[in-house]
């Protein structure tokens, strides 16, 4: 075990560092945790610098991600060997023995008791005895208040409304590193929605692990009504969804959200497969027939809308036959992006055990084709709006072209612009579309 000597520090502060993997509500977790050091006294500091304490936030969803999650926690302690090192997240709820047993692992945290973190690492330096605090996380059923009052990102900001996953996709081992469905309470939402509104963000993304079962575990209360709530705070000029399910975009979903002007015209609508024999093994709700009428009834509804989607390639027993009704499927709806997949064999899933597993060779030679397929349809969504007005909310300066700044138009187009980013940052501004370059939209700013 490392000795701990906490007498480095950052103007007599003691320094903490963070490492992110995965998704979007353990960014927003990571931020809560971060919060809290700050409020105990602590300096936050970069993952590559010299810091106190290491907080790892984990991620399970394929066997790499474990991996990654292992190389982050030995990279801390070889950062510093008399710094105090926290697991915590989804790798250690579904493999607590596994991460405990790393001789780098100070402290290990589940997906529950997050809000303790400084405690636990108090305790540590305190007793210098490792801590192993996790719970059984299926038998969960209150969501755990965990909330943000700041955010990181100036422009846009990330509210977790639920936590859980009731579907078990047979691929996924997410529901049981997250437990069942627990949905926050409207109340709690609706006040760090106008927190945030009074320090000046005006874009809300709602983020869940699995946002459309918002509501199940509530009494007369569901993602519609909290959308619509958000919508009357003053401040907030946007708000986005996550990933969502397609079987929830019901007809009278997408009428009533077509009706509210700050709800943005971008949906994350998960597919996986297009091709209705895969889907059924992935345990998947829906059959392509369903799912093609959502997208017509979204593209019907919202005008210029922009739908992006999760597809996976190589999965057990996809013939080459499957994979060609997946890509013809993908190239007749042509989505604004795919986000590919390839297969990960992943232990303590049920796919784990299926038969026909696809080699890695044909897995990579499919991701390619789907590639090239997303990069068409992006362009040809894109080249759809060249000549004209986009409103964007600028972000930050272009990479390597500190003269330019680039930000998001609601329909989830990357805009930049020439200009000052200290006089455009968490602006939102109308945008001239003059041409394509580099994956960007570029234009000019109009009366500005």
């Amino acid at each position: 075990m490392a000795k701990v000597d906490l007498s480095f520090s950052y103007g007599h502060k003691k320094a903490v560092a963070f490492y992110t993997l995965g998704c979007k509500v353990n960014q927003y977790e990571t931020e809560v945790m971060a919060e809290l050091f700050k409020k105990a006294g602590y300096e936050v500091v970069d993952f590559d610098e010299k810091a106190d304490v290491y907080v790892i936030n984990t991620c399970t969803v394929t066997s790499r991600s474990d991996m990654k999650s292992r190389q982050e926690i030995r990279k801390a302690r070889k950062k510093n060997s008399d710094a105090v090192v926290v697991a915590v997240g989804c790798y250690v709820q579904v493999s607590p023995d596994e991460v405990f047993s790393l001789p780098e692992v100070d402290i290990a945290i589940g997906t529950k008791n997050k809000d303790k973190i400084v405690e636990l690492v108090e305790e540590f330096i305190e007793k210098k005895e490792k801590i192993n605090i996790v719970n059984d996380i299926m038998k969960q059923r209150k969501y755990e208040e965990f909330e943000a009052s700041a955010y990181t990102e100036r422009t846009r900001a990330f509210i977790k409304i639920q936590d859980g996953c009731n579907q078990y996709c047979t691929y996924c081992i997410i529901p049981y590193a997250r437990g069942p469905v627990r949905s926050r309470k409207p109340e709690s939402i609706i006040e760090e929605a106008k927190r945030f509104a009074d320090l000046g963000y005006k874009e809300i993304v709602l983020t869940g692990i699995h946002i459309a079962s918002y509501g199940k575990d509530l009494k007369n209360v569901g993602l519609l009504d909290v959308i619509k709530m958000i919508h009357e705070i003053e401040g907030i000029k946007r708000i986005r969804l996550s990933s969502i399910e397609p079987t929830f975009l019901t007809e009278e979903f997408i009428s009533e959200i077509s009706k509210l002007e700050k709800m943005c015209r971008h949906y994350h609508v998960s597919l996986q497969s297009g091709c209705d024999e895969t889907l059924k093994r992935m345990g998947r709700k829906y059959t392509t027939e369903e799912y093609k009428k959502v997208i017509e009834r979204l593209r019907q509804y919202i005008e210029d809308v922009a739908i992006t989607t999760d597809v996976m390639v190589g999965f057990p027993g996809e013939t080459e036959e499957e994979f060609d009704k997946t890509y013809n499927f993908l190239k007749d709806i042509c989505f604004s992006k795919l986000h590919v997949f390839k297969y990960s064999r992943r232990k303590g899933t049920k796919a784990y055990n299926f038969p026909n597993q696809v080699p890695n060779s044909v897995k990579e030679e499919r991701s390619k084709k789907l590639i090239e397929l997303s990069n068409e349809c992006e362009h040809q969504f894109m080249s759809k709006f060249i000549g004209k007005t986009l409103d964007v909310l600028f972000e930050q300066a272009v990479k390597d072209k500190e003269d330019y700044v680039e930000g998001l138009t609601d329909n989830y187009l990357r805009v930049a612009v020439n200009g000052d980013v200290n006089l455009l940052r968490n602006e939102i501004l109308p945008v001239k579309i003059k041409e394509i370059k580099n994956d960007l939209l570029l234009g000019e700013i109009e009366g500005f």
